[in-house]
């Protein structure tokens, strides 16, 4: 039996157990090998099919530590020697590393550079066969996002489909505003993905953050898109954010993201922000909280049945002591006040 191979399987099986006395959501995986073909392996089944080579096969100790899934991959990986990867154009996903301890060197479409924690990282596009050479003391956290995935959040933030992919610049810089943020963001999210009962246990949070993840991915990456992303917005169309608005009117009880609302008017969401605050003066999630502290104003003054605390849950606000204030921001009043009238008035 190859050496390691042993302690594997056990290794594995207890990482993935689930004690019927504790949460039922997954926990990490925590892989350890030193035989090269079951690392290979392992790493093929978590990313992408590629040929793997070590200068010293007695000095191999793959770590691989995987937090439950959502709908993008965040792992770290090591291997405890210098190796070399070589992988075909992985398709259907892009592929991002960034260096926790070591430095790396990748090779794709004609350029070559190197990576070192702290300072850079690689963007890998799925079009094209990829090389890599990983330093022995190398450790990073590896992120494997679905193109379709990746491409729609684009189409969301700029309102303008991807042409084809997208190109990303094979080396990012870490060191500046954007490279910095998304180093938190990829930090905060595997550390709340492998804490039991973090945040990411709870699907609609983890939905949130891999969508920041993705947002700070564009941003920090330079690709054909960051024009669109960084630059100015273009200028609004008011009859579009004035279509917004009125199907916000019409639908108020709806659960209706910036994002959502971009998308319904065929925008970007920097210029539905710009357009909401041209023509309403405040922010579409501000639009959307002052239609529905209508719609509880309208049910407290006409007497609807039910009590302040029902009526203000039925149109989305659970904070009794914020809805309260936010309330009389809007009405002057507080909304047992305007109950208490109605009442009186009956």
């Amino acid at each position: 039996m190859p050496p390691g191979v042993g302690t594997i399987g056990a290794e594995l099986r207890g990482s993935m157990s689930t004690d019927a006395r504790t949460a039922q959501t997954p926990r990490p995986m925590r892989f350890r090998t030193t035989d090269l073909d079951t690392a290979r392996a392992q790493v093929t089944k978590t990313f992408a099919e590629h040929r793997m080579s070590v200068g010293d096969p007695s000095a191999l100790e793959c770590r691989l530590d995987l937090p439950p899934s959502g709908r993008l991959t965040l792992a770290r990986l090591g291997y405890g020697t210098d190796v070399t990867i070589v992988g075909p154009p992985m398709e259907s996903v892009y592929h991002v590393n960034l260096p926790i301890s070591g430095s790396s060197t990748v090779r794709q479409s004609g350029s070559t550079r190197a990576s070192r924690a702290g300072q850079s990282g690689v963007a890998m596009i799925p079009t094209d066969p990829v090389t890599m050479w990983w330093s022995p003391d190398g450790v990073q956290y590896a992120i494997k996002i679905p193109r379709d995935l990746l491409e729609a959040h684009v189409a969301k933030l700029t309102g303008h489909p991807v042409d084809g992919s997208i190109r990303f610049t094979l080396k990012f810089d870490l060191t500046a505003s954007p490279g910095q943020s998304l180093k938190a963001t990829v930090s905060f999210l595997y550390a709340e993905l492998t804490r039991p009962g973090g945040l990411a246990a709870t699907p609609a949070v983890r939905h949130e953050l891999e969508s920041a993840l993705m947002t700070q991915l564009l941003l920090a990456v330079p690709s054909q898109i960051s024009e669109l992303l960084h630059g100015k917005p273009a200028p609004t169309r008011r009859s579009k954010i004035r279509e917004v608005m009125d199907y916000i009117d019409d639908h108020p009880g709806r659960e209706l993201s910036t994002a959502d609302l971009a998308s319904l008017a065929g925008i970007s969401e920097r210029t539905l922000q710009a357009g909401f605050q041209d023509v309403a003066g405040m922010s579409p999630r501000a639009y959307v909280r002052a239609t529905r502290l209508d719609r509880v104003h309208l049910e407290f003054s006409s007497g609807t049945p039910g009590s302040v605390t029902d009526i203000a849950a039925r149109w989305g606000f659970f904070h009794p002591g914020r809805f309260a204030q936010q309330y009389r921001s809007r009405f002057g009043v507080l909304p047992s006040e305007t109950s208490h009238a109605a009442r009186t008035r009956a």
